[in-house]
């Protein structure tokens, strides 16, 4: 299933995206996309309705995040082999953590500030683990069983802010609008191996980011395994897990940084794209 939020921000409603693209209101099936709506046992309920008896919405309708009530933002840093040889920097260990402010939460197309100030602002195409129930302390091998389904992030990150002012790398992750996810969640059983999946962003038509997450470091069972034994994850809760090269701070012979009046178009096999104009902020 590919589940998804639609409407004005702050007011969306939940549905889906039928067989035939045409988007269904699940409104009156579940309040939201958020919570228990998003356990294994729900969205088996959401699976076997007939969805030609679901209210159609009419096209062109604005996307929001395709969950509610997230309490998590997380992302993994330098979780890609080449994308860690482009920037210099040594193979983790183990995952690194940092937050993404949920003020930077969006819709997959609303546009992308880029914020006053800010002179290296930058693009990150990534895959987006949607959680689906608590998990806490969990191993490995069960992780994947509290994941409700995979959506596309763009981390969108200001260098400037994350490297060269001291601290964390929390102050260039969390302006308003630097994490759009979706369009749509894609549940778990339509993507049956996550580590297989090519992905790719373009800045202005001119392709910059060409991966796959077979590159990853540490995969998404242990990603979400790891993350558990420090912050709860519950139902609702984002975790997005690096990005491959292509990254404009590693771009050579200088890097390119995104300014005003640009286009982002990311991808990745089967979670369908994303497309967000910057805008001076």
């Amino acid at each position: 299933m590919k589940l998804l939020r639609y409407g004005a921000p702050g007011a969306e409603k939940p549905g889906l995206l039928d067989a035939g693209g045409t988007i269904r209101s699940l409104a009156g099936i579940v309040p939201d996309l958020a919570g228990d709506a998003l356990s294994p046992a729900a969205l088996a309920k959401i699976a076997a309705l007939d969805t030609a008896e679901l209210p159609a919405v009419e096209a062109g309708v604005r996307l929001g995040p395709p969950v509610a009530g997230t309490r998590n933002f997380v992302a993994i840093g330098l979780n890609y082999a080449d994308h860690a040889a482009e920037t210099g920097a040594a193979i983790p260990k183990e995952p690194i953590i940092f937050l993404k402010s949920l003020n930077s939460l969006q819709g997959p197309n609303d546009d992308v500030v880029i914020p006053e100030g800010s002179h290296k602002s930058d693009w990150e195409v990534e895959l987006a683990v949607i959680i689906g129930s608590t998990a806490k302390k969990v191993p490995a091998n069960s992780a994947l069983d509290h994941v409700a389904g995979y959506a596309i992030c763009n981390d969108v990150s200001e260098r400037e802010w994350q490297i060269e002012r001291g601290g964390t790398w929390d102050k260039g992750k969390g302006a308003d609008t630097f994490g759009p996810v979706g369009p749509w969640l894609v549940t778990r059983d339509e993507v049956p191996d996550p580590q297989d999946l090519a992905m790719f962003c373009e800045v202005d038509g001119q392709r910059m980011q060409d991966g796959s997450t077979r590159t990853m470091i540490f995969d998404v069972r242990q990603i979400v395994s790891y993350v558990s034994h420090f912050i709860t994850l519950h139902p609702g809760d984002i975790i997005t897990t690096g990005t491959p090269p292509g990254v404009g701070m590693g771009k050579k012979p200088s890097p390119i940084y995104l300014k005003a009046g640009q286009t982002m178009r990311l991808g990745i096999s089967g979670l369908g794209e994303q497309t967000q104009r910057t805008v001076a902020g």
